[in-house]
């Protein structure tokens, strides 16, 4: 079976640097932001174009102390896409700030900008965007809009870290970027780890103190924090993969040309597109096919593994219930929920693998 993302290899290929990183990470003793994290930190913050980095529990962590660093809270709305992973609105959701949703661009899975501004209202505080399968948004629209309305901007950069638009990495663009590295994005450690990014050293000096318990000096606390920080042996580990980042980055890009020009033409299946001076670095290569479930039935009778994500907009869920949103609120959200499937894509693809899932898709889909 071809899987959807091979971390088993890719820890084969780099066993010798990754268990002497955590070997001398183990033998330091620094168990709690010791010198791995620190200096993953300048490194990841310059590598996104940003002056500070701070290492995080998680994404989701990243995205709350984001929030909580620009005092968003109960009453303040935050505009974000329904066609995300739920911890995107979870954030918004532990700060007491309510989301406020708006349709995607079918072609990129992203939010449509031309709609941001119909959603503002008095209470709007914070726009969302969130550059879902390593596609980057449509940034300068977004910040236009920021600007004229006075909102702030927070990235969720969780699949799209290395992405470009225009030149500039994601999470430069907005006043807070937040990176995921979780074992599956392109790069993830052995566990649950994130970071913030920011240019903006307000910001920064808040998010550092609320991810240890709101305390700049120890056992003194000036507000309500969390305990967030990321481990030293994932920043060990994360520093052995950061070294190849790029060329797993590239070769990404080099699959999801051949995916395209060996998927091209086949029918009832749309491809991935990218906007106009852009780098997405394809953490998902995305289709759309109309038989979903037949589709994945033939695909893994044929070897070939697939995944959905997601199956849900976040508009639909239960959780999100007291919203009042009913089917048919954001039509391109939820096509793309009904329709979307994620083939494997991870940088040691063969290309011999490539063309096993094409030609498993081609079969599959002539078959719609």
């Amino acid at each position: 079976m071809i899987p959807l993302v091979d971390l088993k290899l890719q820890y084969q290929l780099h066993k010798a640097e990754i268990d002497a990183a955590m070997q001398e990470a183990a033998a330091n003793a620094q168990y709690i932001l010791g010198p791995n994290v620190k200096a993953l930190e300048a490194d990841l913050a310059a590598y996104c174009d940003c002056k500070r980095g701070v290492g995080v529990g998680n994404c989701t962590d990243g995205l709350h102390l984001a929030l909580r660093a620009l005092r968003i809270g109960p009453g303040d709305e935050v505009i974000t896409s329904p066609f995300t992973f739920v911890a995107t609105t979870e954030a918004i959701g532990i700060v007491g700030a309510t989301p406020v949703f708006v349709d995607i661009d079918p072609a990129t899975f992203n939010m449509d900008p031309s709609l941001i501004e119909a959603a503002i209202t008095p209470r709007t505080r914070v726009i969302l965007p969130v550059h879902l399968y390593g596609q980057p948004c449509d940034m300068d629209p977004i910040m236009a809009i920021a600007r004229k309305h006075g909102l702030r901007v927070v990235e969720d950069c969780a699949q799209a870290i290395g992405a470009t638009y225009h030149g500039r990495k994601v999470g430069s663009f907005g006043d807070i970027g937040c990176l995921s590295f979780f074992p599956s994005k392109n790069l993830g450690c052995f566990g649950d780890g994130g970071m913030v990014v920011t240019n903006d050293e307000e910001l920064y000096g808040r998010v550092e103190m609320l991810r240890r318990h709101g305390g700049r000096v120890k056992y003194h606390h000036e507000e309500i924090g969390l305990n967030s920080r990321l481990d030293e042996l994932q920043g060990a580990i994360l520093r052995v993969k950061f070294r190849y980042l790029e060329e797993w980055t590239e070769a990404r890009r080099r699959h999801a040309v051949r995916y395209n020009e060996l998927l091209a033409g086949t029918p009832n299946l749309p491809l991935p597109s990218e906007i106009a001076d852009v780098r997405a670095v394809y953490h998902q290569y995305t289709v759309r096919v109309k038989d979903r479930k037949a589709i994945q039935a033939t695909l893994a009778e044929a070897g070939v593994s697939s995944f959905v994500y997601y199956p849900v907009p976040l508009h639909l869920q239960e959780v999100h219930a007291d919203r009042g949103y009913e089917r048919g609120a954001f039509g391109y959200a939820e096509a793309a929920a009904d329709e979307v499937l994620s083939l494997p894509m991870f940088p040691e693809m063969t290309e011999e693998q490539q063309q096993k899932v094409a030609r498993a898709v081609r079969a599959a889909s002539h078959g719609q």
